[in-house]
């Protein structure tokens, strides 16, 4: 009983150190770093199951035999195949930092991941969105005043949840219709904006004060006790307002960053420009929106094309 507890206090130590890893050197978010976590934990506790006590025992069939158990009980291939990454990451910081002779998972391969074109509105159903905020803020609440300003920032910018809820007064250029943001890995960008989200914006900070506390400082976006908005919060009212457009499909922050994407290279912008814009790291992952354009140029064309 003695030795269990003291492997557990181990790994307990080992997985704080990965931790701190991921967000002091990797600039890592504390959700990716409560995923990345959450797997390795699956993995310590499949290595104990299986005898192994020690990280430096793990050899490349036990990282096969764990996913393959996994994938016999239905994991999804999306669940494997991020496992499978955490288990990569985990370990090569292992043998970096002197943890173990040598890295297990070099040659580990996990299933691809099935490419799922992301769900968006069409123009229309983004324009009556936008249409059913500006109306509803009309009633002078404060926090519909700011849901509009959000949620209008959100699909002229295609910037993430997060990085809406972490804008601060000033990272806002009215003056050049700008946003800066701070992105994945630390990585700072500016992303432009129009001119009905300077204006919804304009009309936000006018009754901004009306939230304002002693704690509110310098956040953007506020909830209504002054605090600084989170992102259950920015999720609560996209899920709400489309609530209203029966047609629309039922999406979250995620969806109007999606949404932008398309609609910015359905109306020929460039795709290395999508990506700055959005802030990939690598132009693949910006291509898959080119994928849902091509879908929805096919699905118009069948509906609209006599020979078809």
């Amino acid at each position: 009983m003695g030795e269990e507890v003291e492997a557990l206090q181990h790994h307990s130590e080992l997985l704080h150190a990965f931790s701190r890893h991921l967000g002091a050197e990797r600039g890592r978010s504390a959700h990716t770093r409560r995923a990345y976590l959450g797997d390795v934990r699956h993995l310590l506790a499949f290595a104990a199951e299986q005898g192994i006590g020690e990280i430096g025992e793990l050899r490349i069939g036990d990282l096969r035999s764990w996913l393959g158990a996994q994938a016999d009980a239905g994991a999804a291939r999306a669940t494997i195949a991020r496992r499978a990454a955490s288990a990569r990451t985990f370990l090569r910081w292992a043998e970096h930092t002197g943890r173990i002779a040598t890295d297990p998972s070099l040659r580990l391969v996990a299933p691809r991941r099935q490419a799922h074109l992301p769900e968006v509105l069409r123009q229309g159903e983004a324009s009556a969105l936008l249409d059913l905020a500006a109306t509803r803020a009309d009633d002078d609440d404060p926090v519909h005043v700011r849901d509009r300003a959000m949620l209008e920032l959100l699909y002229a910018s295609g910037i993430r949840v997060g990085e809406l809820a972490a804008l601060d007064i000033d990272d806002v250029d009215r003056g050049q219709d700008v946003v800066r943001v701070m992105g994945k890995g630390a990585k700072e960008r500016i992303v432009p904006f129009g001119a009905p989200a300077r204006r919804a914006i304009e009309a936000w900070l006018a009754v901004r004060p009306r939230l304002v506390r002693d704690h509110s400082g310098p956040a953007l976006f506020l909830g209504r006790r002054g605090r600084r908005v989170d992102t259950r919060q920015v999720r609560s009212a996209v899920h709400e307002l489309l609530s209203h457009l029966p047609d629309a499909p039922d999406l979250g922050p995620h969806g109007l960053r999606h949404s932008a994407a398309t609609h910015l290279l359905e109306g020929g912008a460039d795709l290395r420009m999508v990506q700055e814009i959005l802030g990939h790291a690598s132009l693949a992952t910006t291509q898959i929106y080119t994928h849902v354009s091509v879908d929805r140029l096919r699905r118009s064309y069948e509906q609209a094309h006599p020979r078809a």
